[in-house]
């Protein structure tokens, strides 16, 4: 191997260290403000209606802006797309922090918060998605990526216990400003290293970008399905899931720590899981992986459902976050394998979409029914139609053909930086 390789690949580790630090940084302040948000409208509210309208505020918005996020993300540099967007998120923390330092705390003030701090997760989550393959090797962008997962998982088993504390001893205000100081660094991170501009030269226009990714990731049978499966994924799982604070304080108990507990468990069974994927990485065809997992999903959702001692509940919870790196990591990789870079940003810009549409959708019908009916039942419901339709997603043939796409070789792209171990 020559000094030359040597070189380049001590150098795109730096980089992807710094990056995915600061990221990694930048996401546990956001975490400590979405527990501290979730926990505070549980135990104000108690009300599946403002638990749904959170989410919808606190999704929709990126729904939207993703659709143009992505466009940015291939036309714009990425770093300073992500700087751009932390940037905003961190002064919105601080006047919504210096509002309720005044005593005012209403629900539309904090429904609005979320609306901004969504926005910019629009414009940043498409940049950082298509930034990683900038900046890692194709054949080791899986390792990469559950490492992240990884450290992402560490990240949230601190985080409850951070807010928590915080949340208990001082109040919602200081986890604001904690907040802030973590963009702050994150940024700050992000500043030391260099990433270029995938297109130099944009020769046409902001809606012709956008029609052809719409195009490119509607008529790509590969990049549809997936896209499908991640909407059908989120609808029945993962909104639901968001109602298992509910659950806890409904049926279990409202202290505090109940909360932390069902949360921390969500998130040991995340670090294992990403460590897991890290070092072992699934099967050998990510496809069938990211379906399996899928169908853990819907046996682990009726599991809780039908979970009535709170241990064996959160048991449940840690394996659900157990199950999270097998959809998720696969599934990100796929697409930074199979599409193309100056599309990335536009295809994750959609998955983005998807992802927060289906999100609040979900708690736009499980929301108000778990009003009405226990959250065991809608817990119930999901996970029995989520069986079902992973079934179909697996046999249909644009699933037997996403299959053998999984089982196809890694494209490798032309003049990404070499590896350690290249020969």
């Amino acid at each position: 191997m020559s000094t030359g390789e040597t070189t380049t690949a001590r150098a795109w580790k730096r980089d992807a260290t710094v990056f995915l630090s600061g990221q990694t940084v930048s996401m546990f302040g956001s975490m400590l403000v979405q527990y501290a948000i979730m926990w505070h409208l549980t135990l104000e509210t108690k009300s599946g209606v403002v638990l749904m309208a959170s989410a919808v505020f606190g999704m929709l918005p990126q729904a939207i802006v993703s659709i143009f996020g992505g466009v940015w993300a291939d036309r714009l540099n990425r770093k300073a797309l992500i700087i751009a967007a932390d940037a905003s998120i961190a002064v919105t923390t601080v006047v919504l922090a210096l509002f309720m330092m005044t005593g005012y705390q209403e629900l539309w003030l904090i429904y609005l918060t979320l609306a901004i701090r969504s926005t910019g997760a629009g414009i940043q989550s498409p940049a950082v998605m298509a930034l990683i393959p900038q900046l890692v090797p194709t054949d080791k962008l899986l390792h990469v990526n559950g490492i992240f997962q990884s450290i992402q998982s560490g990240m949230m088993l601190v985080a409850p216990a951070a807010a928590a504390g915080i949340y208990a001893s001082m109040s919602i205000i200081a986890i604001f400003w904690v907040d802030v100081v973590t963009a702050i660094i994150g940024i700050g991170l992000l500043l030391l290293i260099s990433v270029p501009t995938v297109r130099t030269v944009v020769d046409t226009g902001y809606f012709t970008d956008l029609a052809k990714g719409v195009r490119y990731t509607f008529t790509h049978a590969f990049v549809r399905w997936l896209l499908v499966l991640f909407a059908i994924v989120f609808l029945l799982t993962v909104a639901p899931s968001m109602l298992t604070p509910l659950m806890v304080v409904r049926s279990f108990g409202e202290e505090v720590w109940m909360l932390t507990v069902n949360e921390l468990a969500f998130s040991v069974g995340m670090l294992l899981g990403g460590l897991l994927v890290a070092v072992w990485g699934g099967l050998r065809n990510k496809v069938v992986t990211v379906l399996v997992s899928s169908f853990v999903f819907g046996a682990l959702t009726l599991a809780l459902g039908l979970s009535t001692n709170m241990w064996v509940f959160f048991g449940f919870m840690l394996l659900v976050g157990l199950a999270v790196p097998f959809f998720s990591t696969p599934a990100t990789t796929l697409l930074q394998e199979r599409v193309e870079p100056e599309y990335q940003g536009r295809v994750f810009g959609f998955v983005g979409v998807v992802m927060a549409t289906a999100m609040p959708l979900g708690m736009l019908i499980f929301g108000p029914i778990a009003d009405v009916v226990p959250v065991e039942w809608v817990l119930i419901g999901a996970g029995i139609a989520t069986f079902v339709v992973v079934v179909i997603a697996g046999v249909i043939p644009a699933g037997r053909r996403a299959i053998e796409v999984g089982a196809q070789p890694v494209p490798q792209a032309p003049g990404e930086p070499a590896d350690e171990t290249a020969e």
